[in-house]
């Protein structure tokens, strides 16, 4: 007998999620943001990122899909900067600590598909993927050992560092998702609300 899932879809559009959810990273505040988005019955998720992609990149943005749900059809999506990435990702701080959470030291891309290896393969989830989404490495690893307990602020993120400095960037992107909510509702398209890089 086969098991049966049931999956609520979003009560919101996958471009409703990709403007609010994904507005610091598309004013270029952000290097990268990542949102769950569970399809309505027959729609197809992944091909809904890549026709993102395509209306977004001449932009300098990405839109991937990391993981998929083979039962759900739930995407794990990651939008992000990739010059931006590519950047955080060469930093010697960051390639030491991604090589010792078991990565082999590659380019932003090949980093970037080990990290959706992981997603998909892996029981555990990898925090690490903090670094993706341009957290601050020193909080990423104070989250980590920590298991998640112990920080000092918390919002888009868990703080173990400078509390004042992250409360400041939350308040940021607080108010650019709420700029960038107000203008989608309005009618604005999301490629106009997306900075070139």
């Amino acid at each position: 007998m086969q098991e049966r899932t049931y999956a609520t879809p979003s009560p919101r559009s996958f471009a409703c999620d990709l403007a609010t959810l994904c507005a610091p990273t598309l004013a270029g505040l952000k290097p990268a943001s990542l949102f769950r988005y569970q399809p309505a019955p027959g729609q197809d998720a992944a091909a809904m990122a890549a026709a993102w992609h395509t209306e977004l990149s001449p932009r300098g943005v990405t839109v991937q899909v990391l993981k998929q749900c083979p039962r759900t059809g739930a995407v794990l999506v990651y939008v992000y900067r990739p010059a931006r990435v590519a950047k955080l990702l060469a930093d010697d701080r960051t390639l030491a600590f991604l090589a010792g959470e078991g990565y082999t030291p590659g380019t932003a891309d090949e980093l970037l598909a080990q990290l959706a290896e992981r997603l998909c393969c892996e029981q555990d989830f990898p925090h690490e993927i903090g670094v993706f989404l341009g957290y601050p490495l020193a909080d990423v690893i104070g989250f980590i050992q920590n298991r998640g307990k112990n920080f000092t602020a918390c919002g888009y993120w868990k703080v173990y560092t400078d509390p004042t400095a992250a409360q400041a960037e939350f308040d940021r992107y607080k108010k650019c998702e709420r700029i960038y909510a107000r203008c989608y509702y309005n009618g604005t398209p999301i490629s106009r609300l997306t900075v070139a890089a």
